[in-house]
């Protein structure tokens, strides 16, 4: 396993996590936003207003890990029985504690057009991140697995042996060609660590999740919405290197495609993230 690859830094490296996929009638990947907010939709359907307790009633029942392993039968992914808990604590909010943080960074610039916005320049500080890199048969179970690892280290599996909280966007790292049309599966899941867990990170009890410094790092972000997978995400690099005015600035061969939304929103809203070259 590459452990160089888990960083987001310039210098050709990368760590991120895509948060890939959809609902369960689209192409859709279990990520850790999906977990932790299951379908309003779908839990309204239990009769009652409280998403707690539509959690704790689908949980009883084995409906809630039925249905993930349902989403996931269709990308050749198993869902075990053990990943229960950890999908039960993020659905149902983790007795209230699961507000999303917003990773900090430095606004730099902006590019419009006709009143458009074609990209941001941002700066993202030093930090602590989570990282696993997965390089399964294809690069939805990659994602998959990677996902489903890193669930287990927020939920509980990690030396405070508690919740931490969640952190967005969650980011992928991914790798092409230099001609920008074939995305590798080998891909690095990585979580940025809440505010107060980055002076002492909790440490993983997984093996193969790192927590690595991050070095501060230069990015150009490129707003898109819908879902992402291996076409979408070669259409929005090739997209977002068609109207930076500098490309060559960034790296050519890395990139992170970062998700703020559940995959099963209709209007998902996702970046494609250039690494400015140290």
């Amino acid at each position: 396993m590459d452990r160089g690859g888990c960083q987001m830094s310039g210098g050709g490296g990368g760590g991120g996590v895509v948060d890939d996929g959809g609902g369960p009638e689209s192409s859709g990947m279990i990520t850790l936003e999906d977990l932790e907010s299951f379908s309003e939709d779908q839990l309204s359907d239990s009769g009652n207003g409280s998403l707690e307790e539509a959690a704790d009633t689908m949980e009883e029942d084995g409906r809630l890990l039925q249905y993930w392993q349902d989403v996931a039968r269709g990308h050749q992914v198993k869902v075990s029985q053990d990943m229960a808990e950890p999908i039960q604590q993020l659905t149902s909010n983790n007795q209230g504690r699961s507000k999303r943080e917003h990773i900090p960074f430095t606004l730099l610039g902006k590019r419009e057009k006709c009143g458009n916005l074609l990209y941001e320049k941002r700066e993202y500080e030093k930090g602590h991140w989570a990282c696993i890199t997965m390089c399964e048969d294809t690069y939805e179970q990659s994602i998959c697995y990677g996902f489903m690892r890193m669930m287990r280290y927020i939920c509980q599996q990690n030396s405070l042996g508690d919740y931490l909280g969640m952190t967005i966007p969650i980011v992928t790292v991914v790798h092409t060609d230099e001609s920008h049309t074939v995305i590798s599966n080998g891909v690095t899941v990585a979580y940025y660590l809440p505010a107060e867990h980055q002076a002492q990170p909790p440490q993983p009890e997984d093996n193969e999740i790192t927590i690595d410094i991050w070095p501060s790092t230069i990015v150009y972000t490129r707003a898109f919405s819908g879902p992402t997978n291996e076409v979408t995400i070669i259409d929005q690099i090739n997209a977002m290197a068609e109207v930076l005015e500098s490309p060559g600035v960034c790296v050519n061969d890395s990139f992170i495609v970062a998700g703020y939304t559940n995959p099963a929103h209709s209007n998902r809203q996702n970046e494609i993230w250039f690494l400015e070259r140290r």
